[in-house]
This record gives C-alpha cells, structure tokens and sequence, in this order.
C-alpha cells in the first residue's frame, strides 16, 4: 500500500478538496497530519468531511494537531482565550452557520492518535525532538507543539505545524524530514506528500489556496 499524507489545512475547505482529487484511494492511504481547523472560512465543512472519511475506513487517518487540542479544551473546561484568540472564535461562528454542534465532535477528536508510522516513515503534527517524551500532549515540545529543530529518528519523518509561507514543501536532510505545511490558510496552498509502499523518499504535491478558502 502507499500513502498520500495532507499537510495543515485550517479551514481550508474548498483547497482541500482539490487536494483530494490527487489521492487514488484504491491504492493510498489517506492520512491528515492535523490542525484541520481554525483560521480558514470553512473548519466546520472539513471537520464534517474528514470524519466522514475516516468513519469505518482504516485506509483514512486523521491525528490530532494542536488545534483540535485546543477545541478540546474549549469544549470540556468551557473557556481556552488562546485557542479562541487564534481563529477559535471564527470557528465557532462557522459551526453556528453550518448549524452543527461541535461538542458532538469531541469524542472523536479526542480519540484522534498523535502519530502514524511504518518502518519506513513517521507522521506526527510538529515532529519529534531531543525531548524525554514526545508523546506527552501538554509539553511544548511535544508532537502537538514543537518548535525545535527535529531529531533524526533514523528514518523519514512527516509533520507540519510550522508555517512554510511558501509554495513547496521543505526537506531538512539534518533531520530526514518533510515539512508540508505549506500555509494554506495564508494564501499559499495545501500540500501532500506521496510515498510509496517500503519507501524512504516522498514527493510532494501542492494545490493553490482556492479563493472560497480565503
């Protein structure tokens, strides 16, 4: 099996569909490395979308990315200023205009898995650095929230979660990862990356940010 993994799509509906018309779902595994929310017109439209895809089907997966973390938190603790400050608040519009409930969405957020990996690659929502546990949700430098430069893990890596503000993907041989977070939301594009079955080399491949997105 081979493997179409879509970098952060915040919103970015109508881009993401074009996206999508790139993926041969006979052959590829579909898989979202997070953040499909926030800052975009339309997180209720792909949030709907991607759960859709991914009910009942193994060959489509989505992890969790900060901020769906955040929508978390907003939903259980009732207030997250952060996550509203950084497009929360317009995402909470667009869910009353779609007229969704977006608490019915929680449980399968929170079930969302923080990683995805073979033996050949690993995808995760910020990459893994030098840190005790990657894992670990909370810490900034998990794989939800890291900044820092990523540690070689001694096969590829996948992530997003930083911002390119450029067309194309990044390769960093240092640390044999892709960045694909190409910002969409920010009038770029949305990018995936197609990696064959066994292999340890990706291609990327990016739509422009449809103006519906923007």
């Amino acid at each position: 099996m081979n493997y179409f993994i879509v970098g952060d799509i915040h919103g970015c509906y109508y881009t993401l569909c074009q996206l999508l018309g790139h993926w041969d779902r006979a052959n590829e595994v579909l898989i979202f490395v997070g953040d499909l929310i926030d800052r975009g017109k339309h997180s209720a439209k792909v949030l709907q979308l991607c759960k859709a895809l991914s009910d009942g089907d193994n060959q489509v997966v989505v992890l969790k990315g900060n901020h769906e973390a955040e929508l978390i938190q907003y939903v259980l603790e009732g207030s997250n200023n952060n996550w509203t400050d950084q497009g929360g608040d317009l995402t909470l519009l667009n869910f009353e205009q779609e007229k969704l409930l977006i608490q019915e969405y929680v449980s399968w957020l929170q079930a969302l898995p923080l990683y995805f990996e073979t033996p050949y690659f690993s995808v995760t929502h910020a990459g893994i650095t030098a840190t005790a546990n990657p894992f670990l949700e909370e810490h900034e430098d998990s794989v939800l929230w890291n900044r820092k430069p990523l540690q070689n893990i001694g096969k590829l890596q996948v992530h997003g979660h930083t911002p390119l503000l450029a067309f194309s993907a990044q390769y960093t041989p240092e640390s044999n990862a892709w960045n694909i977070d190409t910002g969409a939301f920010y009038g770029y594009g949305l990018t995936g990356i197609k990696i064959a079955n066994k292999s340890q080399m990706g291609t990327p491949l990016s739509v422009p940010t449809d103006p519906l997105d923007q």
